[in-house]
């Protein structure tokens, strides 16, 4: 008698779910402006990642995140290559009432979900440019998303750029 009164009084929170209905490359693109040049000579680039965040309501529950990532490498003042990946993903989100709760969701977890298909997009179109194999650093998506917060706010930050 005792659990069929605890579980009448205790009314169920809507729950917090994350789903993911697709993901997707919206865009990618490589240049080697320098190319055949650059392959005749010592290779030891300067390589500069940055990372940007979109995010498109499409409905209440419904948002599209887009992580792009834009590899460039340089040897000396020559441009060895250029990477641009955008990866997308339709997301459903369901139980986040408060609006910072469902931002961070949006903001620092969607992209995490979709760094590991970035990573090996940028990695494979490198290679593929017939550069040595690049791979993409771990990225700490909940630290940019502080820090873009804490800017927002009015601190200073450099959130949006990462150099490797």
């Amino acid at each position: 008698m005792a659990e069929d009164n605890g579980s009448q009084n205790e009314q169920p929170e809507a729950q917090r779910q994350v789903g993911l209905q697709k993901i997707y490359v919206r865009d990618a693109s490589i240049e080697v402006p320098d190319g055949p040049r650059v392959f005749t000579e010592e290779y030891n680039p300067e390589v500069n990642v940055d990372l940007n965040t979109q995010i498109q309501s499409l409905s209440e529950e419904t948002h599209q995140v887009i992580l792009t990532v834009t590899v460039t490498a340089k040897q000396g003042e020559r441009t060895a290559y250029i990477v641009e990946v955008q990866q997308a993903g339709v997301f459903q989100i369901e139980g986040f009432e408060a609006d910072d709760e469902r931002d961070h969701v949006l903001g620092a977890y969607c992209p995490s979900i979709l760094f590991p298909y970035i990573r090996e997009s940028v990695g494979d179109m490198v290679q593929r440019a017939g550069f040595p194999h690049f791979l993409l650093q771990p990225v700490n998506f909940d630290l940019l998303y502080a820090q873009h917060r804490a800017s927002e706010d009015g601190t200073p930050s450099d959130a949006s750029q990462a150099t490797h």
